[in-house]
């Protein structure tokens, strides 16, 4: 056997090991995490939620970031929200137990057009939209293309502006081709992600501690999959596709909303994401102390904040059709 043969033999014994251990994985995910929401499909794919609370009330729509799932809102800060709105937490097109059918998906206006056509399903007239990160960036797309239909943002830690690339521990994730994508999300990608769950967690949730059940109850089990992985990689290139034509549009922006940081944010300059956007009539406050991971590491303050900004929303006012 000659050595080309033989190397070739080795790779692909390789492959097929990293495949079976990845499946393994990704069973042992959706045990750890089972789905608990419905699933409503919209052009493009489905998307899966959970909701909670009253729906006479005022709805309070929460969008999660990057490789993230809706667990990142039912953690802890859903239930708070729930006392006193009707809640609907959505895992974004291509996360958790949504789908999504291509990667120009991934895009930001995409996203939200799918999220919006749920919510028009749905039946839920002017929410409040909680985004977080991506979930920000997705939240600004929904209220600058249907801005009579969004009451009002209340942005976590959100992703504004375009960047020369994503943060160095999503940096694996910048693949452009899509048939490269699959085939590192179904061999190396799960197995070398349970790996580095603890420095990638650290990264995330600096200078705060992840939770100790971050795979469990907030859903982390579910990024280890070779979906998560694709979907994730197609965001990254998808902000940066959609992200500049979308800061362009800012000048635009209608809805009201406000911004909340934590000035110790180790992925995204609270100054650069959260701090400029006052230009365009969001306000601005950050907390020291915080990390990125707000929703699960303070939701309490996530919470007021909210709150805050529900309560300092002018009510629209309802058009009475002419009798006449």
């Amino acid at each position: 056997m000659t050595i080309f043969l033989t190397i070739a033999l080795f790779i692909a014994l390789f492959l097929v090991a990293m495949n079976l251990w990845t499946r393994k994985l990704t069973r042992d995910g959706r045990m750890r995490v089972p789905q608990p929401g419905v699933i409503i499909p919209v052009r493009g794919g489905n998307i899966h939620y959970v909701e909670k609370g009253d729906p006479s009330n005022q709805t309070v729509v929460l969008i999660h970031g990057l490789a993230g799932q809706l667990q990142h809102f039912t953690y802890a800060l859903m239930d708070k929200l729930a006392e006193d709105f009707h809640v609907i937490a959505v895992d974004r097109p291509g996360c958790g137990y949504s789908t999504r059918e291509t990667a120009e998906l991934g895009r930001l206006p995409e996203q939200g057009r799918m999220i919006h056509e749920f919510l028009e399903a749905k039946g839920v007239s002017n929410p409040i939209l909680v985004g977080h990160s991506l979930g920000g960036a997705v939240s600004l797309a929904m209220a600058l293309d249907y801005p009579d239909k969004i009451k009002a943002l209340a942005l976590l830690a959100p992703l504004t502006q375009a960047m020369p690339g994503p943060p160095a521990v999503f940096k694996p994730l910048e693949i452009r081709t899509e048939w490269l994508r699959s085939l590192i999300g179904n061999t190396i990608a799960v197995p070398l992600a349970a790996k580095t769950a603890p420095h990638t967690l650290s990264a995330a949730f600096a200078p705060e501690p992840a939770p100790q059940d971050f795979l469990d109850r907030a859903g982390g089990a579910l990024g280890m999959r070779p979906s998560a992985f694709i979907s994730a990689s197609q965001d990254v290139i998808g902000i940066e596709q959609s992200m500049p034509a979308q800061v362009a549009r800012y000048g635009d922006l209608k809805v009201p909303g406000s911004i909340l940081f934590g000035a110790q944010d180790a992925l995204l300059s609270a100054t650069q994401h959260g701090e400029s956007m006052q230009a365009f009539g969001l306000s601005f406050e950050q907390i020291e102390g915080l990390g990125h991971m707000i929703p699960l590491t303070v939701p309490d303050i996530c919470n007021n904040f909210i709150r805050g900004v529900v309560q300092n929303t002018e009510p629209r006012a309802t058009v009475v059709p002419n009798s006449d």
